[in-house]
């Protein structure tokens, strides 16, 4: 069972979103690291794996590294590596969003729904 997925725009190739490629790189390395470290991507971790992805563009374009956490669909901005450890504790672990640095909502909707 997969608890959550998390998607970090943090080196876009065009840059719109997050101009220093050395701020994202830094936020995706913390990432990985927390993640692997804390034991949150285990296939047997009874809470669900915690996946995460870096991607090129989430189409926000603003406030970057941006980091999309699914399934709830909440946008971080300017998710620096000194704020991952804060958003995995709270957020992942614990449940509780940090509504501070929350820059979008996109709820899924309808996901299991073919058009």
């Amino acid at each position: 069972m997969i608890s959550h997925h998390l998607l970090l725009c943090a080196t876009p190739t065009k840059g719109l979103c997050c101009p220093d490629p050395g701020v994202g790189e830094a936020s995706w390395s913390a990432l990985k690291q927390l993640v692997r470290n804390w034991g949150l991507e285990e296939p047997g971790r009874a809470e669900g794996i915690v996946l995460r992805s870096k991607a090129d563009c989430l189409r926000v374009c603003a406030k970057g590294p941006v980091l999309l956490i699914w399934p709830d669909g909440t946008v971080y901005g300017e998710v620096t590596a000194a704020r991952i450890e804060r958003i995995l504790q709270e957020h992942v672990i614990e449940g509780r969003p940090i509504t501070e640095w929350i820059i979008k909502r996109m709820p899924f909707q309808d996901m299991g729904r073919v058009a």
